[in-house]
């Protein structure tokens, strides 16, 4: 299974959607918020394709503030991470995984990638398609789960 994780694309639809031609392949999209015009025009271009999208701080639509998904027996939480003060600390985010049993964290809103496991749970940031902070580049990520249920997270700089 390939899963696309992607946020703040602040309405860089053409990063976006490139993001996703390249990745056609992809079982699913997950976008973290900050990006809700390009999000749903890019979703209607490609109604085959599994979307889900999390608002973000700078959208404005009615959109759920969490969501979570399960993909290939892993169970996923979706967040953009302005409400659980992700830039301060990832407790409240892992707290907030492991009480609805997710084994996968994702978050936005820093607009810095990371990837690691904090206490038994997998995090990702995917970083920003759009403004980027610190010395990271514009970036995605890409989450695989193998046929025997290993998990691997991989950030993708957008070109």
């Amino acid at each position: 299974m390939k899963i696309i994780v992607v946020s703040d694309t602040n309405k860089d639809y053409h990063k976006y959607k490139a993001v996703v031609e390249k990745n056609l392949d992809a079982d699913m999209i997950i976008h973290l918020g900050d990006g809700e015009h390009e999000f749903a025009d890019v979703q209607r271009e490609y109604p085959d394709m599994k979307f889900y999208y999390v608002g973000g701080e700078c959208d404005y639509g009615e959109h759920k503030m969490l969501e979570v998904v399960e993909a290939a027996g892993y169970k996923i939480l979706c967040i953009h991470g302005h409400e659980h003060n992700v830039q301060g600390s990832l407790d409240p985010l892992i707290n907030e995984a492991k009480h609805r049993g997710c084994k996968v964290a994702l978050y936005g809103h820093t607009h810095m990638y990371r990837t690691e496991c904090i206490d038994g749970v997998y995090i990702m940031n995917p970083g920003a398609i759009d403004s980027p902070r610190g010395k990271n580049k514009p970036s995605y990520g890409i989450i695989t789960i193998d046929s025997n249920g290993k998990l691997t997270m991989n950030i993708v700089a957008v070109k």
